[in-house]
């Protein structure tokens, strides 16, 4: 199991230059330190921390839009939590087995917490393939279930071709396969798949699974821990 750099170069824009890849797989984060206030002999109270602006850009790739098919929790939730990842990846489906659900568990349940997954293959055909079958799914409201199936203990294993990928849409509930089938191969799953992706590259996204957590980047399938302070740091952010 490992977690893999994309193979496309890195377009990083200037506004998020801080968010970049470091220490191989496992160190995408933001650099820049929150302002400390100055006084005087005690007497002058600190500023609040400004945002910095990169951090504010990251932030924004939040959507929040009603009805979307790869997003669970309120649209108006305090902390949205963005996540990159590629169903090939070994790491992204410990982090689906292991932390997702206590997230949605603790976090969505009581409205603190939207998640909003983007799809971003980066291990072949088989990868974009699977991608476009979550997308796919999702058009009938089964992403979820999809993406619970296919994240399963074994299942990349089996591979993401297409008649793999109709057994998990069987698995996920999907109730109409031929459209499943014209909606994976169309046009739209395709755009949608690109969407993801050049934003995913935009900001310098270059291993899955990536993360923003208000706007905080965090690579690779960390401790449940490391998900639970950043979402109470943001979800304070959130309260200012």
């Amino acid at each position: 199991m490992s977690s893999r750099k994309s193979p496309r170069p890195l377009l990083i824009s200037a506004g998020v230059a801080l968010a970049a890849v470091t220490l191989g797989i496992v160190s995408w984060q933001a650099t820049a330190p929150a302002e400390k206030g100055k006084g005087s002999g005690g007497a002058v109270a600190a500023a609040p921390p400004r945002e910095d602006p990169a951090a504010a850009q990251l932030k924004a790739l939040a959507r929040r839009e009603d009805g979307d098919a790869l997003a669970v929790g309120r649209t108006d939730a305090p902390v949205v939590l963005i996540e990159y990842s590629d169903f090939k990846c070994g790491y992204c489906a410990k982090f689906a087995r292991d932390t997702e659900p206590e997230l949605v568990k603790k976090y969505v349940a009581d409205g603190t917490l939207r998640i909003e997954w983007r799809n971003f293959p980066i291990f072949g055909a088989e990868s974009e393939a699977a991608a476009k079958a979550a997308w796919a799914a999702g058009r009938q409201g089964r992403f979820q279930q999809f993406h619970a199936a296919a994240y399963a203990e074994g299942s990349k294993e089996k591979g993401f071709g297409e008649d793999r990928l109709l057994e998990l849409a069987r698995e996920a509930g999907v109730p109409d396969p031929e459209r499943f089938k014209a909606d994976m191969a169309g046009d739209e799953a395709a755009a949608a798949l690109k969407k993801d992706q050049e934003e995913g590259y935009r900001i310098g996204v270059g291993s899955t699974p990536s993360f923003l957590v208000g706007g905080k980047p965090i690579a690779g399938a960390q401790p449940l821990r490391t998900f639970e302070t950043a979402i109470a740091e943001a979800k304070t952010a959130a309260r200012r």
